[in-house]
């Protein structure tokens, strides 16, 4: 059975692989302050634009995403997010663990607008009560979301103007953010990221490395003591060069670029696949995920030679997810659209 459920369950590309492997035995100081992280740091600054910002290596996503939220905000404050974002419904409420509690905002697509922050936000201090109420500090976004979904450079310059203007910090989940900066159409860029956000990170773990993420802090507050917050919160890794080299390999040659663009350009595939066949779509993902919507009969055909993902259950239709990754074989890929165009449409 071929799998297209999820998009990091494989090792780390091979050039990640190999430097892991040279460097084995080798003896550095720990716990992210050897050479190898220093290395990745400065490219990712160089990338970036901005020498001003802090870059830590973290292990996962929702490591990452507690760490981050956990620091930035005091215990009275909560973080605004999308309905169906990832600290909203797929971190085991690892933010509320923290103390801190997730302000939904609903959202069909993923994404979650400037107007929305707005209107939260104003509730809340037109409330005479509000000193009663959890006070939002902090706005959550991923890019893509979980539905595949991107910010446009406009959307995101107007949800910074909304948080300039509540005096909200903006945090950007960053785990496919490979596959978002590969799609067509995207026009938000890496540098646009670290102008227009406090903090953010570059996702390893689903784009080529064996683990890992970089979070870059561009808020001078919350770069103060950060390790601080990483050492309580368990993220304080003691091989630490193995974070940092495989970044640094990631940021050589446009190793990042080219893992993102490979995936990007299957799941088109797919993508062409799907439409020519009839098959519509319930999110215009031009990302690695693809969220068709099946007939039961065209689930069950699929089904028998592929992983992929229920994503909801729409009565007799179900929308489903298939993930291309960094490592997915285009023999595979082909095989899929030769079964899609084989399907029968009802």
């Amino acid at each position: 059975m071929l799998r297209f459920e999820c998009d990091y369950t494989q090792g780390a590309a091979p050039e990640i692989m190999r430097r892991l492997a040279e460097t084995n035995l080798e003896q550095t100081p720990g716990y992210g302050e050897d050479h190898y992280c220093a290395a990745a740091r400065a490219k990712i600054l160089s990338r970036l634009g901005r020498p001003d910002a802090a870059v830590h290596f973290l292990v996962g996503g929702t490591q990452a995403n507690l760490t981050v939220i956990a620091a930035a905000l005091r215990s009275y404050q909560g973080v605004i997010a999308a309905s169906t974002g990832h600290i909203s419904v797929h971190e085991t409420g690892a933010i509320e663990a923290c103390g801190h509690k997730v302000l939904p905002i609903p959202s069909d697509d993923g994404k979650i607008a400037a107007a929305q922050i707005d209107a939260l936000v104003d509730a809340h201090w037109a409330d005479v009560t509000h000193e009663h109420q959890v006070q939002p500090a902090m706005v959550y976004l991923s890019q893509p979301t979980e539905n595949g979904t991107l910010y446009t450079l406009a959307e995101l310059e107007a949800i910074h103007e909304a948080c300039r203007k509540w005096r909200l910090l903006l945090y950007v989940d960053g785990a496919r953010l490979g596959y978002g900066l590969a799609a067509p159409g995207n026009d938000v860029t890496l540098p646009d990221l670290a102008r227009l956000t406090d903090a953010f990170y570059i996702g390893g773990t689903k784009v080529g490395a064996l683990f890992g993420e970089a979070v870059v802090l561009l808020d001078k507050e919350l770069q103060r003591d950060f390790r601080y917050h990483i050492k309580q919160r368990g993220g304080m890794f003691a091989k630490g060069r193995l974070l940092g080299l495989q970044f640094d390999e990631l940021f050589s040659n446009g190793l990042y670029e080219r893992l993102g663009r490979h995936a990007v350009e299957l799941a088109m595939e797919l993508r062409r696949a799907f439409e020519a066949k009839g098959i519509s779509l319930r999110y215009d993902s031009p990302t690695n995920q693809q969220f068709p919507i099946l007939t039961q009969a065209q689930y069950e055909a699929l089904a028998e030679r592929y992983a992929f993902s229920l994503w909801e259950d729409l009565g007799e239709r179900k929308a489903v997810r298939f993930c291309t990754s960094w490592a997915t074989d285009p023999a595979a890929v082909a095989a899929l659209v030769e079964d899609i165009q084989g399907l029968g449409n009802t």
